[in-house]
């Protein structure tokens, strides 16, 4: 019984993460408005996040650390690298968006507007 909530939860897991990358998706590809893409990306990089950790989860795992009691249970260890990945990407993403937002505001600045539609010099 307990599987299957492991199971479901896992799934839920993932499917939330879809589901934010999807949001996400479209706020990047359906706004306007730069600061709601911004946003846009901010939520896919989350959904991005999530499904990682949810990937490097292991049921009943324990930390990687090499102790007495850990080495009889050494199969059952979780892999680090997902949560360090994520972690990192966690920082990236803040910096990223820091900096997306500051160019937001020079272009608010400049033009009184932040539509893309409506800035006509950032046309190729």
């Amino acid at each position: 019984m307990e599987t299957i909530y492991q199971d479901i939860l896992t799934y839920s897991i993932y499917g939330s993460a879809i589901v934010l990358v999807l949001i996400g998706l479209y706020a990047v590809l359906m706004k306007k408005n730069l600061t709601k893409i911004v946003i846009g990306l901010s939520i896919v990089d989350s959904g991005l996040h999530l499904l990682f950790v949810a990937i490097g989860y292991v049921h009943n795992g324990t930390a990687p650390i090499f102790s007495p009691a850990a080495i009889d249970k050494a199969n059952k260890m979780v892999d680090p690298v997902p949560q360090a990945l994520v972690l990192t990407a966690i920082v990236i993403g803040f910096a990223v968006t820091a900096v997306a937002l500051s160019l937001v505001i020079r272009l608010y600045k400049h033009h009184n507007t932040a539509r893309i539609d409506q800035i006509k010099s950032l046309k190729w």
